[in-house]
């Protein structure tokens, strides 16, 4: 994932969005999990509260990104939900959709069935009220 790098200080880089620092998006920062699946906190090298990281490699969230428009990567609901879910080269990329400002959840490829790591965002999530509609994904 090109937007993070680790510091000489071991601190997680990434680059926080526009709104990371909205009303909405502290309200989510203040309900980031304590740990993802066991995986730690690290710290941030940035000063925005709505990015945050866990474990090594890192899972890296971020708040305020612009919602997704219509799209055919997948989308799946976890525990009431909706996530974009687009491959990248080196991990899986979930946005919500139908919030704004939207979260985004960056998994590297080191850890199995990504999805499965998003539970752990619901609290901070359900702080942005879907209202901007469903997602559905699109089949032949």
């Amino acid at each position: 994932m090109a937007l993070l790098a680790a510091c000489g200080d071991d601190a997680v880089r990434a680059v926080p969005f526009d709104l990371s620092d909205s009303p909405a998006c502290r309200a989510v920062a203040e309900h980031w999990p304590s740990t993802v699946g066991g995986l730690e906190p690290r710290v941030t090298a940035v000063q925005s509260t709505g990015v945050a990281a866990w474990g090594d490699p890192p899972i890296v969230a971020r708040c305020g990104k612009l919602p997704p428009e219509p799209t055919t990567d997948p989308c799946i609901d976890i525990d009431g939900i909706d996530w974009v879910a687009t491959e990248l080269d080196d991990g899986t990329m979930f946005t919500t959709y139908g919030r704004t400002p939207a979260i985004e959840v960056l998994v590297p490829d080191a850890y199995d069935t990504a999805p499965l790591w998003l539970p752990a965002f619901g609290e901070a999530v359900r702080q942005v009220e879907q209202s901007l509609g469903e997602c559905s994904s699109v089949t032949d």
